[in-house]
């Protein structure tokens, strides 16, 4: 039962809640991207290159034959998984950078004054009680 109650522990603390979140998360952006990709930036590069389709690249090591299929080296889905790979870095990039600059404006705002003590409010009372006078 200890081991239990400790994964429960484990498992319910911020920083692993956070990163699960931050995986699930991730996990959808990734698919996002990967039709990004394949479906908005890939078709326009295939175009302007002679109406070459990157994901049906590949080189055939072994034609099929009637007890065996054919081996084949699909070179052009790894382009496409680069290409996916460099688009969520520089995503990452942009974020990160954005949450960056937010921090460094926080730690440029001037500190706000310290407060006057009660002895220096009750001072500042009397000598304005004297100038009165």
């Amino acid at each position: 039962m200890g081991m239990i109650k400790e994964f429960k522990t484990f498992a319910m603390k911020g920083n692993v809640m956070d990163m699960a979140i931050g995986i699930i998360i991730g996990a959808a952006f990734g698919k996002i991207v990967s039709s990004l990709v394949g479906d908005v930036i890939m078709p326009p590069i295939g175009l302007l290159l002679g109406g070459v389709d990157f994901s049906t690249l590949s080189v055939t090591l072994k034609h099929a034959t009637e007890g065996s299929e054919a081996v084949s080296l699909k070179y052009g889905v790894f382009i496409n998984t680069i290409i996916d790979f460099l688009i969520i870095a520089f995503s990452i990039f942009i974020v990160v950078k954005i949450i960056n600059s937010m921090k460094k404006k926080e730690e440029e705002k001037p500190a706000e004054p310290p407060k006057p003590t009660k002895e220096e409010i009750l001072l500042t009372e009397i000598r304005d009680e004297l100038r009165k006078r």
